[in-house]
């Protein structure tokens, strides 16, 4: 199977209407801090929170009028799941989609909310996945798969029409990859447009099944290890996709959940922006990996749905990691203006408290103590050390949590 630009331009038309063209925005931040131009090609400002709804949209729009009369059945836990209800929406079809039990509570809400059946079934996507063939051969119904598609592909492909029509000096792309759609769309178009650019997939070292693939020169199963980016967790990449990443790809590189975090953790403090795990990879691996000064780069940040407990621990982990977040535990004598006495040796350095936890009752504080454990924020790893370096010359004894 082949996609062909002609393809490209085709959905990019039936899009027009009903998808947005979302920013590419020169960042001056991450340009420092990459040392390179860097322009954030920003899909989650588009509609659903992600890129999916591009190929969905495509694919629904394509069906015959007895297709549609027959409904659409995906499968997914996530982004896909809500750009193809919303397309049916907009369509007005019956829509089912099979999402595992173990879905994200505020995902399968999200779905419904779309308008759209949704059964809960399997503990892994491979399951919900079975379970939706069955509902398209028992019904008739289309299903709309995630990513190997020729719809799909040629809708997440719009994405490189609209980066190079507004960059045309482009340089380098770096682009998520799970199970290869978004990839393989926007190689076909940029190839085409300028063989000279470099595609640069990014996966999450946790699932390398893109890496692995092209080294093995075949399809390649992993098995997979846990990480925040669940939305590019794919154990196999797609056969038409695999085809075109095989023949047109520069290279792919992986990230690990650190980096991810901190470009997580610096989108949305420097550019106010809320972007998911996987929609960080690619701005994840230019900020370790820095691209040649003076080059045209564009990581795609490719979807914004993020599970706010999950937002909660990346901003506390993300402040952690830079040195700007300091818990620490101490055991003092239990008497009147011991606390105060601790306080005032930590103010004296500047640093802000965020949270005090005075406990006399556990059975590990001996009797006449009380365990205080201490949140500080910080400027920076600089003032944490300075704080640290203070207590101890106070002869003050404590323990770093982290």
């Amino acid at each position: 199977m082949t996609i062909t630009y002609e393809d490209i331009l085709k959905a990019k038309e039936t899009q027009s209407d009903v998808i947005r063209k979302t920013s590419l925005e020169f960042s001056d931040t991450f340009s420092k801090l990459c040392g390179a131009n860097v322009y954030l090609k920003n899909e989650y400002e588009q509609k659903t929170g992600s890129f999916k709804i591009r190929g969905a949209y495509y694919k629904i729009k394509s069906l015959t009028d007895e297709e549609k009369s027959k409904g659409v059945v995906a499968a997914s836990a996530g982004n896909h799941s809500q750009g193809v209800a919303f397309a049916s929406q907009i369509e007005n079809i019956q829509c089912t989609i099979v999402m595992p039990k173990t879905a994200s509570p505020a995902k399968v809400a999200a779905t419904k909310g779309y308008g759209a059946n949704v059964v809960l079934e399997g503990i892994t996507y491979d399951e919900s996945w079975a379970h939706a063939q069955k509902i398209a051969k028992e019904t008739g119904a289309t299903i709309i798969h995630a990513f190997d598609d020729p719809h799909v592909i040629a809708g997440q492909g719009v994405i490189g029409l609209e980066i190079i029509e507004e960059l045309p000096n482009l340089d380098e792309i770096y682009v998520p990859i799970g199970g290869g759609g978004l990839v393989a769309g926007i190689i076909t178009a940029i190839k085409e447009k300028n063989p000279n650019v470099k595609i640069i997939g990014v996966e999450s070292n946790a699932y390398p099944a893109m890496k692995q693939s092209l080294e093995n020169n075949s399809l390649t199963t992993v098995e997979g290890k846990m990480t925040i980016a669940d939305g590019i967790s794919v154990k196999t990449p797609g056969k038409f996709t695999f085809e075109i990443v095989q023949q047109k790809i520069d290279k792919i590189v992986t990230v690990d959940d650190s980096d991810i975090i901190n470009a997580m953790f610096l989108l949305m403090e420097r550019s106010k922006a809320v972007v998911e795990p996987a929609g960080a990879v690619a701005l994840a691996y230019i900020l370790k990996h820095k691209p040649e000064s003076g080059k045209n780069v564009v990581p795609i940040l490719c979807g914004g749905n993020i599970d706010m407990y999950l937002l909660g621990q990346i901003v506390t982990k993300g402040l952690s990691d830079m040195g700007r977040m300091l818990k620490i535990s101490i055991l003092l004598k239990d008497r009147p203006g011991a606390l105060k006495e601790l306080v005032d040796e930590i103010s004296s350095i500047n640093v802000n408290i965020v949270e005090i936890i005075h406990d006399r009752l556990s059975t590990n504080v001996s009797a006449g103590s009380a365990g205080v454990t201490i949140s500080l924020e910080t400027e920076d790893q600089n003032q944490s050390n300075a704080l640290i370096n203070h207590l101890n010359q106070k002869n003050i004894e404590f323990e770093v949590i982290s």
